[in-house]
């Protein structure tokens, strides 16, 4: 009786230590998929604005090539955009 009482006493210990493991690993897994939510949001919504960024580019390089303003394209080529005729690939390159 006593041992049977001793080995039921441990066994609910046990059972007390894996259900606070539990928690904790719970608590965890949900921080993570904030994380990994937060992340995908923001990775769809920089998809989202790139076409749009695309699009401000695309007016401005126009606007640039059109009224011949120096400013506008130092300030497009200063972000990588060239305005420049389009290069042909070296003939023997391919």
């Amino acid at each position: 009786m006593r041992t049977s009482r001793l080995i039921l006493t441990i066994l609910s210990a046990l059972m007390f230590v894996l259900v606070v493991v539990n928690i904790v690993l719970s608590l965890g897994n949900q921080s993570m998929q904030l994380e990994v939510t937060e992340r995908q949001q923001f990775i769809t919504q920089s998809i989202q604005l790139e076409g749009l960024s695309r699009q401000v580019i695309g007016v401005l390089a126009n606007m640039a090539i059109k009224t011949n303003d120096q400013q506008l394209k130092n300030l497009l080529a200063s972000s990588g955009v060239n305005l420049g005729p389009p290069t042909e690939p070296p003939a023997g390159s391919k």
